[in-house]
């Protein structure tokens, strides 16, 4: 029997041993083909070790192209992630403890219509989102980018919020209002406190979408000097003559050190937001 467990033990880890091997094979991969030739690149793509260690790779990548080196992409990228986690932060709280708490007119119907765009594909939305921001004059600038996360925020975290909110018992609300809170005093000192494990999981993922967003820059940003990392990344790309493969696959290794970074860090509120909302919902 203990040979039998001890067996069955090993064939498990070993299977998720090989499953985390495959999955993490890609960026193995790019890591391996950021320090290559780039004559070796796709010659000897299998094999994850160069056959000459090409650090300027890296080098030849941060200078960027022109005057712009890709500290810029960085900043900018930074600056849009940043304002759109706040906007998504402020703008989900307040709107799921609408729902959660308050009862007011057309309630289910709005509800509804939030989880009907919820399911509704990015692309159904594209055009009709392009012609109002071209409309308002706002093409070029990061205000598509962020102001929609300020005023609406994403129906995911709306939605996550809500289950969040809840969970928490309906009595500290009432015992908040017998001592005189009003509605903002309850969501902002009762409520929002509480939330902080959901907070943390909505702030992680928006922070992860938003710096991974390829189209909707694309879509609306024409001068070079407001691209993000994504689009800077595609500009190492030139199908009409030679893509630099080399510096793109080292600043796209670059672009994922703040992502594992906050993984690596905030990966305990991850785990405790998506479980609590779980739990809760």
């Amino acid at each position: 029997m203990r040979r039998n467990k001890t067996f069955k033990t090993w064939i498990y880890h070993g299977g998720i041993l090989l499953l985390g091997l495959l999955m993490i094979y890609p960026i193995l991969w790019t890591i391996a083909s950021s320090l290559k030739p780039e004559s070796e690149i796709f010659r000897n793509a299998v094999s994850l070790i160069p056959s000459e260690w090409k650090w300027e790779n890296y080098v030849t990548g941060w200078k960027g192209f022109g005057n712009l080196s890709f500290s810029t992409f960085f900043l900018n990228s930074t600056f849009v992630t940043t304002m759109v986690v706040i906007g998504t932060l402020f703008s989900s709280t307040l709107v799921a403890f609408g729902f959660a708490r308050l009862k007011f007119r057309f309630r289910t119907p709005l509800f509804v219509c939030m989880i009907i765009t919820l399911m509704l594909p990015s692309q159904v939305t594209l055009i009709p989102q392009y012609i109002l921001f071209h409309n308002l004059g706002w093409v070029n600038t990061y205000l598509p980018l962020i102001v929609p996360a300020f005023i609406g925020g994403t129906p995911f975290f709306i939605f996550l919020m809500i289950q969040f909110i809840r969970g928490i018992p309906r009595e500290l609300d009432e015992a908040a209002y017998m001592d005189g809170a009003t509605t903002f005093g309850i969501f902002w000192r009762v409520i929002l406190p509480l939330t902080i494990p959901a907070l943390a999981t909505v702030a992680i993922f928006s922070f992860y979408w938003t710096w991974d967003d390829f189209m909707t820059p694309l879509v609306y940003l024409n001068d070079t000097k407001l691209y993000t990392v994504a689009l800077g990344l595609q500009l190492f790309s030139d199908p009409s003559s030679v893509s630099a493969w080399g510096p793109m696959f080292a600043m796209s290794v670059a672009s994922i050190v703040p992502q594992l970074l906050i993984f690596l860090f905030f990966q305990k509120y991850l785990v405790e937001g998506i479980t609590a909302g779980g739990v809760k919902g």
